[in-house]
């Protein structure tokens, strides 16, 4: 039994026991402008979001509970350069993520190699939709 799903990266669901995560950080990057005004503070114009990057955090215990073959299938995922859309089961889409990195620290292994622990990272910048107010109004 691998207990509740509460989070989702395309087809890759984090789980209770066995591909799970321990925590989950939420970067947002935004630019202003900055205008030279005379006699006062400079103002400020705001210019848009620039991007959003994801971090997840977990352990694995492949030998209790599995879970590399869901890590090796997000490797592959990162490697063939595939976006995948990351969805919280609580209600909240994040939208499409690319993987930016993934890092092990693998421990304990035993005689055929399989480590007792993994400890891993995953780093997500979010894709762009190529659409936005600003674009559309642009364009007319």
């Amino acid at each position: 039994m691998a207990g509740p799903v509460t989070l989702a990266l395309g087809p890759f669901l984090f789980e209770s026991h066995g591909f799970g995560y321990t925590n989950l950080g939420r970067s947002t990057d935004v630019t202003w402008a900055e205008l030279e005004t005379v006699g006062g503070f400079n103002e400020l114009q705001w210019t848009g979001p620039r991007s959003e990057t994801v971090t997840i955090n977990g352990v694995l215990f492949p030998r209790e509970f599995g879970g590399l073959g869901t890590l090796e299938g997000l490797r592959l995922a990162a490697k063939n350069g595939i976006p995948l859309m990351l969805v919280s089961l609580g209600g909240s889409v994040f939208g499409s993520h690319a993987i930016q990195k993934i890092d092990e620290d693998r421990a304990f292994h035993d005689r055929f190699g399989t480590p007792g622990r993994n400890a891993y990272s995953i780093e997500l910048k979010r894709k762009g939709s190529g659409l936005s107010l600003l674009s559309i109004l642009g364009a007319l």
